[in-house]
């Protein structure tokens, strides 16, 4: 079915819709794109879009790096904007309802721009495929809710305030119904699957899982999207709600956790074998993992807010290191069913870019199965306190890893770690300029 015929189709179904919403994610995560009249879904379906190619490498203000490659060295070009396999969603979480087409950047002779983050994903998974196999991915969001004026959310039944921590308190979520219900409607209607919530260890923290797909590309549009579905219904009902790693000095910090695991050419799961500790490859993908995990701290923590989250016996690891059922390492691998045998990478921020997060982890967990190296034994008992190999804990020095490391350069292309350094620099210099006043009311009459 053509473009023409698969809009005429969508729009008789959907005509309260009055406008078309079509972008891609950039390098931070943001949505870039356009609106325009609903008459042109046509157009965007059949990748009449056309887009600069920059957009995808601009900084978290969405400023042009000063040095980027993509601007005036190159003129500043356009890409084509082709339509992903998920096509037309009906989004009305706005206060009118349109159709949102999500799109990913190509070149001009049409090949795919490897400066975007999908495409960056897109290429980790098509090397699964090339080896007869498929990964099968969930993903876990954290996020605060808090009110406008106030650190902690009052109820939406009461008049209670959410100060207290709360851990997996089911009343606690009944004061938030109305903006749970609302959450699951929309995440309905977008196709993105959402499951669980629980009250996290924040006052006013929330974890919704997403269901495990067998599409890794699928699983990153989701958590994308339910960012934005959060955010938006948080909007409706007078609240807002945060994805940032570290909102609150003194509470927990807000994770992306992604299950994975792999089914061979038959549909079985080649990191089950029959005992709670897994098969070798299970092993060799632990050991790429570890191996990476430093590297790749600049994609599982971008930002200077990231680095906070990682405090000791924070709820977020802090050493290399991996275990069965076990909370306190970065690599946990989970008990239950043999069928389900699965990997879980516990390091990345709700702040950190899914697409790349997941290029990340999978893109390393190939690299070990193709290495066919052990793993050091795994962490037994709290991993805070014993001596293991420490995740990078500041900024500059992730950055500088990313850039300089051979096994990122085997898993994302020259542009995507370029583009990404530039923008990461920026982003690093800029907030090195600001004083907070915490520093001034400190050391003004003292230093």
């Amino acid at each position: 079915m053509n473009a023409k015929q698969i809009a005429k189709d969508w729009l008789a179904s959907h005509p309260e819709a009055i406008s078309v919403q079509a972008g891609f994610f950039d390098l931070n995560g943001q949505l870039r794109g356009k609106r325009m009249p609903v008459q042109n879904l046509a157009k965007v379906l059949d990748g009449a879009t056309r887009m600069p190619l920059s957009l995808a490498g601009v900084d978290i203000w969405g400023s042009d790096p000063d040095d980027s490659e993509l601007v005036f060295q190159s003129g500043d070009s356009d890409g084509i904007c082709q339509p992903t396999e998920r096509g037309v969603i009906l989004n009305s979480t706005g206060r009118f309802p349109s159709a949102f087409v999500q799109l990913m950047l190509h070149n001009e002779d049409g090949t795919p721009f490897m400066g975007d983050p999908r495409q960056a994903l897109a290429q980790v998974v098509q090397q699964y495929k090339d080896r007869g196999l498929k990964v099968v991915v969930a993903t876990e969001l954290e996020f605060y809710l808090s009110d406008p004026d106030d650190i902690y959310p009052t109820s939406q039944i009461n008049t209670r305030v959410s100060d207290s921590h709360a851990t997996v308190s089911l009343d606690e979520l009944d004061y938030f119904e109305p903006f749970l219900n609302d959450v699951y409607k929309y995440c309905a209607e977008q196709n993105v699957p959402a499951d669980a919530t629980i009250s996290e260890n924040g006052s006013g923290q929330m974890e919704i899982n997403l269901n495990h797909v067998p599409d890794p590309l699928k699983a990153a549009d989701d958590a994308m999207l339910f960012k934005r579905i959060v955010r938006a219904v948080a909007r409706k009902h007078g609240r807002v709600a945060s994805f940032m790693a570290k909102p609150y000095g003194d509470r927990s910090g807000s994770g992306l956790h992604v299950h994975f695991s792999v089914l061979d050419r038959q549909g079985n799961n080649i990191y089950a074998n029959g005992t709670p500790e897994g098969s070798e490859q299970l092993k060799f993908a632990v050991a790429g993992l570890l191996q990476a995990m430093p590297d790749c701290m600049a994609i599982f923590a971008p930002h200077f807010n990231s680095y906070r989250r990682f405090a000791p016996h924070s709820h977020a690891p802090g050493a290399v290191a991996w275990g069965y059922e076990n909370r306190t390492t970065a690599i946990r691998i989970p008990g239950g069913p043999d069928v389900a045998r699965r990997i879980e990478h516990r390091v990345s921020g709700a702040d950190a870019n899914p697409y790349l997060v997941l290029a990340c982890i999978l893109g390393a967990a190939l690299l070990g199965l193709d290495a066919k190296v052990q793993p050091a034994a795994p962490t037994v008992g709290d991993a805070y306190s014993q001596d293991r190999p420490q995740l990078p804990r500041m900024w500059d020095a992730a950055i500088d890893a990313f850039e300089q490391s051979p096994i990122i350069a085997k898993i994302f292309a020259p542009i995507l770690r370029r583009i990404f350094v530039t923008a990461k620099r920026q982003e690093s210099a800029k907030f090195q300029q600001q004083v907070s006043a915490f520093e001034i009311k400190t050391y003004q009459d003292t230093a």
